[in-house]
């Protein structure tokens, strides 16, 4: 069993764009050779009033490409972040601890830079001296803390 992800946001389209980059995952195609959710969502019966403008237009998921992580589903909800989320994602890009601090610091920095370009904003960098450690926390474009090390 792979388990689903779900995240609560104001913009899942936002959100699915920057969470593909991220994790290197590709948006839900929609099933069974449907051209959108939305028809996908009209020929399974949902009501039209549960259906408002504009919903299952684009994917509101990603998925891993390889089949191995979870889905992951962008849920709309009314109600902005206000609190620091309780689960958050972890990207292992550094290579562990068999790789030099030097390129572990080089690949950790590569991908902040991609992901900023993405719309993340850095929250903090975890560098202290004497430590063989590198890791950024970094927010996605809603403010959702997550790390990449």
């Amino acid at each position: 069993m792979i388990p689903k992800v779900t995240i609560d946001c104001a913009d899942p389209v936002r959100l699915v764009e920057f969470w593909a980059e991220a994790l290197d995952y590709i948006p839900q195609p929609p099933p069974g050779g449907h051209a959108t959710w939305r028809a996908y969502w009209q020929e399974m019966g949902v009501p039209p009033e549960e259906l408002p403008e504009g919903a299952g237009d684009t994917p509101e998921s990603i998925v891993d490409p390889e089949g191995r992580g979870p889905r992951i589903w962008f849920q709309q909800v009314p109600e902005p972040k206000t609190v620091k989320n309780r689960m958050h994602f972890d990207l292992e890009v550094g290579g562990g601890r068999e790789v030099s601090l030097a390129e572990r610091t080089a690949r950790v920095t590569a991908k902040v830079e991609r992901l900023v370009a993405a719309g993340a904003t850095v929250f903090q960098v975890l560098d202290r001296p004497g430590m063989d450690y590198y890791a950024v926390v970094l927010r996605d474009p809603e403010g959702n803390e997550f790390c990449v090390g």
